[in-house]
């Protein structure tokens, strides 16, 4: 409700097209908690953080490479895909086996195409080999083998405009989601603050009242007066800490200001980097001033925030519906393996 008034007392005005992005940006970032959308003016509080967000996610979005070709023919020609996959026939298993894209090309039955982000898992096994050195084979060189598994294909579009839009609001999904971790955070750490200075209180009350009573009577171990003035002050920092984490009835305001941060830092959470490495023919990693054969490879790697935190490695890829083996050719070739 909140974007409709915001719409409807923008009166009869044409937009800009930069104003509806906004607002329909706003409507993203919001939806996973839209309680945030009861804050007054909300929008055009997010607005410049959200801009700041946008301005960022699109630099890395068309950063990222062209599509590349995923194909049998591909695996001879293209030295990133012969390394994402052990032999060509792997490439159309993997595609072929993805249930995102089979639902993609039945979805879009006269699309010949899928633009798609290939995710994968990549794996460094240290192991001994045999390396050319001169004109003298050495065995029991150490080497470092590298490998891709897991492949999932979760986002398809039928071009490639449409693809690199879709990881815009993913990433801008990544930013929400990480506002609504931080936010939690906070709540638990001022959970655990009240806790501690609800013990804190407790023990310095008891050794204020330790030459009181019965004990004022009979004697015994009493506090020192620098075990007092410590409680003191770890209660002065645990309250120090409460404060700077707000009070606890301002909840919404509380939630969409860590957004607005989380978005205004976009640039220093922009999660995917560029490894450059150097393989063999056989996917053995290489020095980079090495002078045995091998290529240049570009690979892009995206670190995602969480519990556990993940690391995934991927491309932007082109798949042919053609080139989409039958559900009966994957069952034989299922039963030929049991």
């Amino acid at each position: 409700m909140g974007i409709l008034r915001w719409i409807q007392r923008q009166g009869r005005k044409p937009q800009r097209r930069d104003d509806k992005e906004l607002v329909a940006m706003t409507a993203r970032v919001t939806a996973l908690n839209p309680r945030l959308r009861l804050v007054p003016h909300y929008e055009k509080r997010l607005a410049p953080r959200l801009a700041t967000a946008l301005e960022a996610i699109r630099a890395t979005v068309d950063g990222l490479p062209a599509p590349r070709e995923a194909s049998e023919a591909a695996w001879d020609s293209d030295p990133h895909i012969h390394a994402y996959f052990g032999t060509a026939a792997d490439v159309v298993r993997a595609f072929s086996r993805s249930p995102d894209l089979r639902e993609f090309f039945d979805r879009t039955p006269f699309a010949e195409h899928a633009y798609a982000v290939l995710g994968m898992a990549m794996n460094e096994r240290r192991t001994l080999g045999v390396a050319l050195e001169g004109d003298v084979m050495h065995t029991d060189v150490p080497q470092t083998l590298v490998s891709f598994s897991d492949y999932q294909l979760r986002i398809c579009a039928e071009s490639e405009a449409a693809l690199r839009a879709e990881i815009l609001l993913r990433m801008l999904d990544q930013l929400a989601i990480e506002a609504m971790a931080q936010f939690a955070a906070g709540k638990g750490r001022r959970d655990t603050l009240e806790r501690e200075l609800a013990l804190l209180k407790a023990q310095l009350k008891l050794y204020e009242r330790q030459g009181m009573g019965l004990r004022s009577m009979v004697g015994g171990e009493t506090a020192d007066a620098a075990a007092v003035q410590s409680v003191r002050d770890e209660i002065a920092q645990n309250d120090s800490e409460l404060a700077a984490l707000g009070h606890a009835g301002d909840t919404l305001e509380r939630q969409l200001e860590c957004l607005g941060e989380v978005l205004g830092d976009a640039a220093n959470r922009m999660h995917v980097e560029m490894r450059q490495i150097r393989l063999s023919q056989v996917n053995v990693m290489l020095p980079a001033d090495s002078t045995a054969p091998g290529v240049d490879l570009e690979l892009l790697c995206a670190h995602v925030p969480g519990d556990p935190p993940l690391v995934r490695w991927f491309s932007i890829v082109r798949y042919a519906r053609a080139d989409i083996l039958s559900q009966a050719t994957l069952l034989d070739e299922a039963a030929r393996m049991l």
